[in-house]
């Protein structure tokens, strides 16, 4: 661990890392965003969240929109492909005072890009900006916009999206190194973000391919990014935001206060949605295939806890 962790300004917003948590669908819910924070992350972002469905005031999407004190600073990710609704939905969650609001122009889905939304929005600047200068003049808060590089690669518009989101007024442009037809496939292309950070007239936040602290910490140095956002490789390792080498004590007292936080949130539904964040958090030593298996067929927070024990006594993490 070193001290390089500073506090920077993202425009209009001010936080205390450059590392940050990336939004994942399925993974950065309220328990696992307040984990990184209190590990260090600079800021965390909600899963994206529909802005018909905040419109509407959809169930499920209010649900999408909860949070604590524990997870600020925190933005309100939204996506969609109509300016005038966006603008409306950010208005909405301007109401439950985020710390800042991200437009998804990135996401991949086949579901979310055959509509026209997320990284789909990259095939169309003028589209792109006029929903970004919709969202910044409907609210007070900082605004930011989270890309891809382009939609392919014979289409890698990068510098018309982010002069368009410039000329938008957003605070902030937070990059995933690979084009939509790349999905989470091959590797990042730092050398592209590394490009748009030099030439950007606003702080630019690289993401992709970030496996270690010491990993944040070469890529925004090589790219001159303002920071650098974490994504698959937080899950399971929520000590990547201070370079901090938890013991095995440590990882299994984590790993029970995730699950806790996981049930108290969702019920005792809890316990399985836990299944994703147990087989990352227990990996790289012998037989944790074995405890991987046991560990998803748990269904209740005792057997969880019981098989924890086993791997503690052993001293097998």
């Amino acid at each position: 661990m070193d001290n390089n962790t500073s506090a920077i300004s993202l425009g209009r917003l001010h936080i205390h890392s450059p590392l940050v948590l990336a939004p994942m669908a399925g993974y950065t819910d309220s328990p696992f965003r307040s984990i990184a924070r209190a590990h260090g992350a600079g800021f965390t972002v909600t899963e994206l969240v529909s802005a018909e469905g905040i419109v509407r005031d959809n169930k499920k999407t209010r649900k999408l929109l909860l949070f604590t004190e524990k997870e600020r600073p925190l933005g309100i990710q939204i996506f969609g492909n109509n300016p005038e609704v966006m603008a409306t939905a950010a208005g909405i969650v301007e109401t439950l005072s985020p710390d800042f609001i991200d437009i998804n122009m990135g996401c991949c889905s086949q579901k979310i890009c055959s509509g026209g939304m997320g990284a789909a929005l990259l095939r169309d600047a003028a589209l792109l900006g006029k929903i970004a200068a919709n969202v910044v003049r409907a609210v007070n808060v900082p605004v930011s916009a989270k890309i891809r590089i382009g939609w392919d690669f014979s289409s890698l518009n990068y510098k018309d999206t982010v002069r368009a989101l410039e000329d938008a007024g957003v605070d902030f442009i937070s990059v995933h190194g690979r084009t939509r037809s790349q999905m989470f496939s091959g590797n990042a292309d730092w050398n592209s973000i590394a490009e748009i950070a030099e030439g950007a007239r606003v702080p630019v936040i690289g993401n992709g391919d970030i496996a270690s602290y010491d990993d944040a910490h070469r890529r925004m140095k090589e790219s001159g990014c303002a920071a650098v956002m974490i994504g698959r490789g937080a899950v399971g390792n929520p000590w990547i935001f201070s370079g901090a080498r938890p013991s095995l004590s440590e990882i299994v007292e984590q790993i029970i206060a995730h699950l806790d936080a996981m049930i108290a949130h969702y019920g005792e539904y809890g316990v399985i949605l836990m299944r994703k964040h147990l087989v990352k958090y227990i990996h790289g030593f012998h037989g944790a295939a074995h405890f991987r298996v046991r560990l998803l067929q748990a269904k209740e927070r005792k057997e969880v806890v019981h098989i924890l024990g086993e791997l503690h006594d052993a001293g097998k993490i």
